[in-house]
């Protein structure tokens, strides 16, 4: 009696630490030289972060071949020793919307791509990811190419998911892959309004009831970066990356019409971007308070338990925005 009682008393406290075990902090690596600074060491120091998703290279289209190329590889010039290192490969939609597209020879090529890569920095991976938003359009083949590069690459293969996919995935379909990643940004248009295109919870409302009905696991991708929306003549004419709002406050060429607007006081030229008189900027950033509640939601909404967290992305610019502890305090909501 005794020994069934301590059986299952031991299976409540497993079963109880279990579910009390809290996700694990990774990141994404978008730029393409792999080089910390001492701010970004830090950050993964503190978080003891053990594994980064790193953008190996895009593939998209040669502009005279019109055959599917890589763009922009990776260049690593740091000590890749303590982390586990997973080659991301975004491959552009219209890639995959290709009539008559190669999917053998594609995927041939970007498996030996990612070898050459691994080879080069002796590098040792066991996992890849393949980012693709698909669509209706792009579906058959993106699906053929993720069967073709499983069987291809005999590595474990994750697979980046948006958030239309989980509601409407009986259309557009589940990829061949051993897990996912919910990409919880890009919810809304990029337009002149005044909606966060990042994220707006009231988007993300549409959809989260789906995640409990959604067949495949789902690590998170959060949002830690901003942007600058240009906006013309009420129309956007680009987005303007690492655009801080407090130093543009203090820039005499630009003055604050609204709590995310600033005008354009004289035409000048601020990183390389030409500005002219009356245009504007919208800038588009997420707060600690976002990350909590995108946290707290996704909690409660998720079938099961996720394993991990991937931040999007590291960089100092980006880490300078939150206090130190930040990530603490979004993983401690799950």
């Amino acid at each position: 009696m005794l020994k069934r009682f301590s059986l299952v008393l031991f299976f409540f406290l497993l079963l109880s630490c279990s579910e009390n075990e809290k996700p694990v902090v990774s990141f994404y690596y978008w730029k393409t030289v792999f080089k910390f600074s001492e701010k970004e060491k830090e950050v993964l120091r503190d978080n003891h972060v053990q594994k980064l998703y790193v953008r190996y290279f895009d593939i998209g289209f040669h502009p005279e071949t019109n055959q599917p190329i890589p763009i922009s590889p990776i260049h690593f010039n740091e000590n890749l020793e303590g982390f586990t290192i997973v080659p991301v490969i975004f491959i552009q939609n219209k890639v995959m919307q290709k009539p008559y597209l190669d999917i053998n020879d594609l995927a041939q090529k970007t498996f030996d791509f990612i070898e050459q890569i691994n080879t080069k920095n002796k590098i040792v991976c066991e996992e890849i990811q393949i980012d693709c938003d698909w669509t209706l359009s792009s579906k058959e083949n993106y699906l053929k190419f993720i069967k073709v590069f499983k069987k291809l690459s005999k590595k474990k293969l994750s697979a980046t998911i948006r958030l239309h996919q989980v509601k409407y995935f009986k259309k557009t379909k589940i990829p061949n892959v051993d897990s996912g990643v919910l990409m919880y940004y890009n919810m809304g248009s990029i337009a002149p309004d005044s909606l966060n295109s990042i994220y707006d919870q009231k988007v993300a409302q549409r959809y989260l009831a789906s995640l409990k009905k959604y067949p495949l696991h789902l690590d998170l991708a959060l949002p830690i970066y901003s942007w600058g929306v240009h906006i013309r003549n009420n129309k956007v004419i680009g987005l303007r990356s690492k655009i801080d709002s407090n130093e543009l406050g203090k820039d005499p060429n630009f003055e604050k019409t609204h709590s995310i607007f600033f005008r354009v006081k004289k035409s000048n030229y601020k990183n390389g971007i030409f500005y002219e008189e009356n245009d504007l900027l919208k800038i588009e950033e997420i707060t600690k308070e976002d990350l909590k509640e995108m946290a707290e939601d996704l909690d409660n909404n998720l079938p099961q338990k996720t394993n991990e967290i991937i931040f999007y992305d590291l960089d100092e610019f980006n880490l300078n925005h939150y206090e130190k502890n930040i990530f603490e305090q979004v993983i401690s909501k799950f």
